[in-house]
């Protein structure tokens, strides 16, 4: 099995990406050891975040393959390659750029870029993408996942944007095979104030929620 091919198991087995995204990232590395104390592995560090590049950098190296690491927010080539180098495995878009699934296809790594609409999923399924991100999914809902896995049903979605622990197995059963969640896992306050207890807890819900 290749690397891609494990990574894509990764994701597809922890069901939930959790997306960091805030004003200051210099607490970033400790919310990804309380994510992952709580049960998730794929985490996404997005280039909202100031010096994303380099905090990307200091998660890979200080947990290593404990996590999947991803980079969102990711809007062209140059962009993907310089995350790729500082150790992302996974990279997100929040729309469709040729160069970047381009550059993520020339490196054999995943990529998810992001679509609302068939014509959207379309174009992007045909540059080659591993999955769509469909977003923002909180303007249509599980409905709305479900009325776009109707005539695309080979195509793995992982809707992203109002996920929380109340409607999240509604998009699965939708037809998710992931789920990308951000404030609800990880809200900005619990980050700038360092309540880690609380993001792991919020970790910890998200997983039982899936299996009950």
């Amino acid at each position: 099995m290749s690397n891609k091919q494990t990574n894509w198991r990764r994701i597809t087995d922890s069901k939930i990406i959790a997306i960091l995204r805030c004003e200051n990232g210099d607490q970033l590395l400790h919310v990804a050891e309380a994510l992952h104390a709580g049960g998730i592995d794929a985490i996404e560090i997005t280039f909202t975040v100031p010096n994303a590049l380099q905090i990307i950098e200091t998660v890979a190296d200080q947990l290593g393959d404990k996590i999947l690491l991803g980079a969102g927010t990711v809007l062209d080539a140059e962009t993907a390659r310089s995350a790729m180098l500082a150790g992302a495995q996974f990279f997100v878009s929040p729309g469709i750029s040729c160069s970047m699934i381009e550059m993520c296809r020339r490196y054999d790594k995943l990529v998810f870029p992001g679509a609302l609409t068939p014509t959207e999923i379309m174009t992007a399924w045909e540059m080659g993408c591993d999955a769509i991100k469909i977003f923002p999914s909180d303007v249509g809902g599980p409905k709305h996942l479900k009325a776009l896995k109707g005539p695309f049903p080979q195509i793995p979605m992982v809707p992203t944007g109002g996920i929380n622990v109340s409607n999240i197995n509604q998009f699965f059963a939708a037809g998710a095979i992931a789920v990308g969640a951000g404030g609800s896992l990880a809200p900005k306050s619990a980050i700038e104030s360092g309540d880690f207890d609380l993001i792991r807890k919020n970790a910890e819900s998200f997983m039982n929620a899936l299996t009950n």
